[in-house]
Formats: structure tokens, C-alpha cells, sequence
């Protein structure tokens, strides 16, 4: 038998193994069940009772509430005054982005939750947890809900700012906090704790103040005048901070001041 003769058989016999083999496999594949996914739809429909309208608005309403929650968190907390006296400790410090903004916020958030635990711990057991046994309604709920909320908002707002906002909305002079309408309790508590953080800045940049005059003064009696003073005096300062523990009267202080 010739080459050729060789090669023609080797190329059947290899044709017809490889159709029996896609034959063989080809069967258990084709029995495969098929892999249906599945479809999510999101619709608004009209509502067949009162029940499902009910529904309806409670939902709409929880999800404006998760929108409204970092302005509630920012400018109905404690938040507004820490973060700012955070940011002017920075700025007498001049360390520039030391402590960075995500440690500066994050510590600004769980300082607010430990100054606003009591609070929240008072909406939880009045309002949430009531409402979740279905033993008050929500307009129920939601006014227990902003009761501590404005208790708290009353103690830190001024007496000036608060008569600032009444004179403005022209509501009627209330006698007490009670009849602060809360739209009017919010700005006026906003107002209040910038005035109060501005102050708390005032009294940090005092002391950094006087070591950039001393430092300044000795480069101008020794001649130093191209060295800039703030490279000099940045370690006396963070020198100053660390000695008296800083951070912890800081701290300390800003809860206090709600106190």
C-alpha cells in the first residue's frame, strides 16, 4: 500500500472519530433544561381600595424621608457645630490636610451620635417603636419623633436668632417653645450653632496666633527674613497641641458645650 493510499484512510478514520464524539456529546447538551432569568417590573397602577393607597403614601413618604435624612443629620444635630470647630482646629494648626477631611468627618459623625444617643433613644422607644407595633398612627409617630428633636434644638438656640426668624415668617409671638412653629426652630438653630462654633474658632486660634508672632519676631531680630515663619513655628505648634492633649480637650469641651 502505497503513501497515499496511508494518508487517505488515517483522514476518514479521523473524520468519522471526530463526528461520533460531537454526536455523543452533542445529545446531553441539547437535554439540557434552558436558564430562564428573571424579570423585574416597576410600575405605578391605580389603587382598588383604600388599603393600597395607604400603602402607596407611606412608602412615598418613608422614601422622602431617606432623601431628607443627611440634611436632618447636618442641620438638626450637633453635627453643624463639630464639624466646623474640627475644621478651624485644622486651620490654626496649619497642617494643611493632616487630619484628613474623611477622618475629620467621620469623627464629626460619631461625636454627633454619642451627643444625640439620648435622643434618638427617646424617639426610638416613643415614636419608631409604637408605630412599628401599630399601636399610634404615623401622624402620631412623627410627632413624638420631633419632640426630643426640637427639646434639644430649643436648648441651643438663641433668644435673638429665634426672634429673628418669628419676626421674618410674621407668626405671632409665642410665649413658649411649644408654640415655635419647627420650621422656624430649624434656621434659627442653625444660626445659633455657627455663631457658637465661630466663637469656639475664635478662642483655638488665640494661642497659634501668639507662637507665628513670637517665631516671626525672632527670624525679623536675627535677620531670617527669606525663611518663612510658618515652616518654623508649624512644629512648635503641633509641640503645644500634643503637650496639652488636644484632642482630648477638645473633645471634651464640645460635649460639654451641649450640655
Amino acid at each position: 500500500m502505497n503513501r497515499s493510499a496511508i494518508i487517505k484512510r488515517n483522514t476518514i478514520f479521523f473524520v468519522i472519530m471526530v463526528t461520533a464524539a460531537l454526536v455523543f456529546w452533542a445529545g446531553p447538551v441539547s437535554a439540557a433544561p434552558e436558564v430562564t432569568l428573571p424579570s423585574i417590573n416597576i410600575g405605578v397602577g391605580n389603587a382598588d381600595n383604600p388599603a393600597e393607597m395607604s400603602a402607596s403614601l407611606q412608602i412615598l413618604f418613608l422614601l422622602t424621608i431617606l432623601s431628607l435624612a443627611p440634611s436632618i443629620l447636618i442641620m438638626m444635630t450637633s453635627f453643624t457645630r463639630i464639624i466646623i470647630v474640627l475644621s478651624f482646629m485644622r486651620s490654626a494648626l496649619a497642617t494643611q490636610q493632616a487630619p484628613p477631611n474623611q477622618v475629620i468627618i467621620g469623627m464629626a459623625l460619631f461625636l454627633t451620635f454619642f451627643i444625640m444617643a439620648p435622643t434618638w433613644s427617646d424617639i426610638n422607644q416613643n415614636a419608631l417603636q409604637p408605630y412599628m407595633q401599630g399601636t399610634i398612627n404615623q401622624e402620631q409617630a412623627l410627632d413624638n419623633a420631633v419632640k426630643p428633636l426640637r427639646e434639644f434644638m430649643s436648648k441651643q438656640t438663641r433668644e435673638k436668632d429665634l426672634a429673628l426668624f418669628v419676626k421674618l415668617s410674621d407668626s405671632p409671638r409665642p410665649k413658649t417653645y411649644d408654640d415655635v412653629p419647627t420650621l422656624v426652630l430649624i434656621p434659627a438653630f442653625v444660626l445659633s450653632e455657627m455663631k457658637t462654633a465661630f466663637q469656639i474658632g475664635f478662642m483655638l486660634f488665640v494661642p497659634f496666633i501668639v507662637i507665628d508672632m513670637i517665631v516671626a519676631s525672632s527670624l525679623m531680630s536675627m535677620g531670617m527674613i527669606m525663611l518663612p515663619p510658618m515652616m518654623i513655628s508649624l512644629p512648635f505648634k503641633i509641640l503645644l497641641f500634643v503637650m496639652v492633649d488636644g484632642w482630648y480637650l477638645l473633645t471634651r469641651s464640645l460635649i460639654l458645650s451641649f450640655q
